[in-house]
């Protein structure tokens, strides 16, 4: 029997108004991400902890990942980005009908490339 402990950090990236937060909030079991339709909506990486018998799974919600020349929202995309280097798994999300989720997909798939990390695609 294993009686290791294990913990990791997951980073919960993609575009705004995907479903990151939502996400969260169902993995987590409580509701620890505001959920509004308003875009960039989450304003700073939140973490949601789950605690299993054996192993502590940290998620890191994130603002969106978008092009932009607004200091505000690249201020908000850079802290996004950051959890590429905290995280230890990647999931990303995209939104299955919004075709601005698939350009700002474009903008994040290079991105992902540069790290070596598992990466999940959750289409929502």
């Amino acid at each position: 029997m294993d009686t290791q402990f294990k913990s990791g950090f997951v980073g919960i990236i993609g575009p705004p108004n995907v479903g990151k937060s939502t996400l969260l909030n169902a993995l987590i079991g409580e509701k620890v991400s505001i959920v509004t339709p308003k875009p960039q909506t989450t304003r700073h990486r939140i973490l949601g902890i789950k605690n299993l018998p054996s192993a502590q799974i940290i998620f890191i919600d994130t603002p969106g990942i978008h092009r932009t020349r607004k200091k505000f929202n690249l201020h908000l995309v850079q802290s996004a980005q950051a959890a590429f280097q905290e995280s230890d798994i990647i999931m990303v999300m995209v939104d299955a009908i919004e075709s601005e989720s698939s350009e700002d997909f474009d903008y994040i798939l290079p991105q992902l490339k540069e790290i070596n990390k598992p990466v999940f695609l959750l289409i929502n």
